[in-house]
């Protein structure tokens, strides 16, 4: 059975003081609200700095499901899964130069305010409902079971025993606030990178010795040569997976509304620059890209390392690559990384169990302070408690910190997360409403004659749409798609060959549908009278400063070469 040692737990208990300590040492320096003490609570408006905001961003995004899901995405179809970093680093500079400004130019502090301001109070009510359920029944679970199962099966401790102690950790961070979370998660950062790394060393050194050599560099060098296959970004249409990675698409189709909707209409993300003015955000969304470049390095190398001792049938003590994770339909790819981490030796061990543990409580302390904010600003005091005081909101917002975890460890066990498959799985029916709340955001910022028919349109059309376009060429077996590039075959369990739409196609076509119905709609209600209230935009938001210019292109031409290198 995997457990840890002396030296593990020791190396553990050194990361949860210094971040325990840390946090607690930020509640009492800034206990004093530096506007009120709800926008304090809820966003640290003013008191996060660049560097604390980016490591904020990649602390609450990286989590459970890329450091395990990821991972096994790199055992199975190599480089390739970087696209969702690596496409994610440009999407943060769109972010940064278009959405951060609209933002804070108008006040806005939750993408609920914003709906309501933009369109109405119904549209922005149907979405915080939507947003608080999706958040606590699917993120907030999923990131707590996941989480506790890599833990338990690293250290040996019970399934239920990990969730609750993740569970405690993570609501003692978010208890003290947005503020509390954005400069601990610079050291759940450290921990999260820092153990990566040694992850990564170790899966290379493993390859290079396989192969009479010793070393990152070496294993790197063995890892391309015998595993070639695995270093291509853009798949043919013959690639087995390219029905998760459609060739182009990621480049110019469904990716960027994967990615914009994730870093630009989430309020999980965008949380963490909404409290700082508009340098200090752009600042921090600039080291966030920077920092997703890495990424790839920690979590799916080690991934094509596991892929290469597997595919040789190596042997590593007394662990067999092929035994632990599978073989033909027995395969499980998301066992690759608990795996080499119960690899490591001790201390090292206890090193890498702080990564993974660093990562999940920063993401469960960042979906718990967005359910926080959401419930309490947009319904709490919008619909049950008008005249709540600053410091009622505070205490409310803790309650529903406490609530929403509670109910994640209640349901958990029961949903089947650890049967439904990791990353992927929560990429594509995250798709089924991504296009459209992207539709109905993006618009909303930029015509103003978008009306709220239209953006009701785009959500629930969006949806309806996207179910269409997942079932319907599986019931009707649309073989003649095949041929146009709609579609691509793919065998089941039966054997059976069916055809299906790529889920990020999907997402393309169904926001391309999205936006033409709510142009149409829009410009019949003004036709009608219908006077939208748009969002202030002037141009001179858009202006950038030359230090952020020069990062971004550096950004830019950092993701060139990838791509050239890598295609």
């Amino acid at each position: 059975m995997s457990r840890l040692h002396l030296n593990d737990y020791l190396v553990f208990i050194v990361y949860f003081i210094v971040v325990a300590g840390y946090g607690y040492y930020v509640y009492q320096k800034k206990k004093k609200a530096s506007v009120s003490a709800s926008h304090d609570y809820f966003l640290a408006e003013g008191s996060l700095t660049w560097w604390a905001i980016g490591a904020s961003l990649i602390a609450s995004n990286i989590s459970a499901e890329q450091m395990i899901g990821m991972s096994g995405n790199g055992f199975k179809m190599g480089l390739a899964i970087s696209t969702y970093e690596w496409m994610a680093a440009a999407t943060l500079m769109i972010v940064a130069i278009f959405f951060i400004p609209i933002y804070l130019r108008n006040k806005i502090y939750t993408m609920p305010q914003f709906l309501s301001e933009r369109y109405n109070g119904t549209v922005a009510m149907i979405m915080a409902v939507f947003w608080l359920l999706l958040y606590v029944v699917v993120n907030l679970t999923s990131i707590l079971f996941l989480g506790a199962l890599a833990i338990s099966s690293i250290s040996g401790i019970s399934l239920t025993a990990c969730m609750l102690f993740l569970a405690v950790f993570a609501i003692i961070i978010t208890l003290g606030g947005m503020k509390v979370i954005g400069y601990t998660d610079v050291i759940q950062v450290f921990f999260l990178i820092l153990g990566g790394l040694v992850t990564t060393y170790l899966a290379l050194d493993l390859v290079a010795k396989h192969y009479g050599g010793s070393g990152m560099l070496e294993g790197y060098k063995q890892l391309t040569k015998n595993a070639g296959e695995h270093f291509h970004m853009i798949f043919k249409k013959d690639n087995p997976n390219y029905i998760s990675l459609p060739g182009l698409s990621v480049l110019i189709g469904g990716m960027w509304i994967v990615n914009l909707n994730y870093w630009g209409c989430n309020q999980y993300i965008t949380q963490r620059a909404l409290g700082a003015d508009l340098k200090t955000a752009r600042g921090g969304i600039l080291f966030a890209a920077f920092l997703k470049l890495l990424m790839p390095v920690i979590v799916v190398l080690p991934g094509i390392a596991a892929y290469l001792l597997h595919k040789e049938n190596v042997s590593v003590g007394d662990v067999n690559m092929q035994s632990a994770i599978g073989i033909g339909n027995e395969l499980v790819q998301d066992k690759a990384y608990p795996i080499l981490l119960n690899l490591l030796p001790p201390g090292l061990k206890g090193l890498a169990f702080a990564a993974l543990t660093a990562a999940i409580v920063a993401s469960l302390a960042g979906k718990c302070n967005s359910i926080a904010t959401i419930f309490t600003l947009d319904i709490y005091k919008k619909k049950i408690n008008p005249e709540a005081t600053e410091n009622k909101m505070v205490s409310i917002g803790r309650v529903a910190v406490i609530a929403a975890m509670l109910v994640a460890v209640l349901i958990a066990p029961f949903l089947g997360i650890d049967k439904k498959g990791g990353f992927e799985f929560i990429q594509e029916y995250t798709g089924f409403v991504s296009p459209g709340i992207f539709a109905m955001f993006i618009l909303g910022f930029f015509w103003k004659k978008t009306t709220s028919n239209a953006a009701i349109f785009a959500t629930v059309g969006g949806f309806i749409l996207s179910v269409i376009f997942k079932f319907l060429p599986l019931i009707m077996n649309l073989q003649f798609l095949n041929p146009l590039g709609f579609s691509v075959p793919v065998t089941q369990a039966n054997g059976n060959t069916v055809y299906e739409i790529p889920f990020i196609d999907r997402m393309g076509f169904v926001f391309v549908i999205a936006v033409i119905g709510m142009i149409i709609i829009s410009n019949i209600e003004n036709r009608k009278g219908v006077t939208p209230h748009g969002m202030i935009v002037d141009r001179k938001m858009f202006r950038l400063s030359p230090s952020f210019a020069v990062g971004a292109l550096l950004v830019c031409g950092i993701l060139l070469a990838l791509y050239s290198v890598y295609w």
